[in-house]
């Protein structure tokens, strides 16, 4: 009977352990809700209202990048000076004194030829509009001065090539 007893106590430990594991188990596993229920706590949470500005928002940014065009366009480059030797001696000296980027040196009547062969409507297309060449040369648009007004760029075009010459 002793022995039975040891095994009625060791038989009893290990169900107890057994029910405390199977509680764990089962307390950690997600419970199913209602999806009536989920639909019913979010419409007790949403707010009551919302905001709703029409196009103000898009119409004041719209003006704001109108205005700035605007201020942008009147600000012409030199005081809208169009004597092609102020540019120069403002702006195009720096790259076309040192040949930076392959910019042809003033006077340099070598490096000018081809290009003033292709005429003053050309160079000035390039001057304008920005130019990379073959041969890795680059002139950025308006010599990196946006400011410049077409008229700008093409007398001070002549003027160097009327240096070349």
């Amino acid at each position: 009977m002793r022995q039975f007893s040891w095994l009625t106590a060791g038989l009893s430990v290990l169900a107890l352990v057994l029910m405390v594991i199977a509680y764990a188990i089962y307390s950690n596993i997600p419970k199913e809700q209602d999806p009536a229920v989920a639909k019913r706590t979010e419409a007790r949470i949403a707010p009551v209202g919302g905001v709703y500005a029409g196009d103000t928002g898009r119409a004041a940014m719209l003006a704001a990048q109108e205005a700035a065009a605007k201020a942008a366009a009147s600000q012409v480059a030199y005081g809208g000076s169009t004597d092609g030797k102020t540019i120069y001696d403002n702006l195009c000296h720096s790259c076309h004194t040192a040949g930076v980027a392959g910019a042809p040196k003033l006077g340099d009547k070598g490096a000018w030829g081809g290009r003033i062969a292709q005429g003053i409507a050309t160079l000035t297309k390039h001057a304008i509009e920005g130019y990379t060449g073959p041969d890795g040369n680059h002139m950025p648009a308006k010599g990196g001065n946006p400011a410049l007004t077409d008229e700008q760029v093409g007398n001070t075009v002549k003027w160097m090539v009327d240096q070349t010459k």
